[in-house]
């Protein structure tokens, strides 16, 4: 499974120890940056290309780091195919992609340790969208959204 990763300096100590990790776990990483701590940068920076490449499906998931997650999460969801999440739990882990079918898990990397990331991460990777028509109804009119002018 393709992977893309990304975070600003908030969430850059926990990318760079997730890198190591998923490479050993032999996933296939796309790193978007950043590749420097420098404490003045911006999530959006790095958070929104990682985003298109999901939306595009140049990635099949990503995961998006700052300092809450928080950030990450709200620039990931301004692009159209994008569901990301902030992720604290492992049941909202799995949960999202099997009924929400959720391509983005968003960490925060002032708030998330390394060994509950992996873990998170994991349920993430593992997980499948059910299909379910009920889910697939609400996904509808989630993704009809997206297409709606202002």
């Amino acid at each position: 499974m393709k992977i893309g990763i990304a975070a600003d300096h908030g969430g850059f100590e926990l990318k760079a120890i997730m890198v190591t990790f998923l490479e050993h776990a032999g996933y296939e990483l796309v790193d978007f940056g950043a590749f420097k701590l420098d404490e003045k940068d911006d999530y959006p920076d790095f958070i929104i290309p990682l985003a298109e490449a999901v939306a595009f499906k140049k990635v099949e998931r990503g995961i998006a780091i700052c300092g809450s997650g928080v950030g990450a999460s709200v620039a990931a969801n301004k692009v159209a195919g994008v569901r990301a999440a902030l992720i604290h739990d492992h049941f909202s882990a799995h949960q999202g992609i099997e009924d929400d079918d959720m391509n983005i898990i968003c960490l925060g990397g002032r708030v998330t340790g390394f060994m509950a990331a992996e873990e998170l991460i994991l349920s993430f990777l593992g997980a499948n969208f059910t299909g379910e028509e009920r889910h697939k109804r609400r996904l509808q009119k989630v993704q009809a959204l997206e297409k709606k002018e202002l």
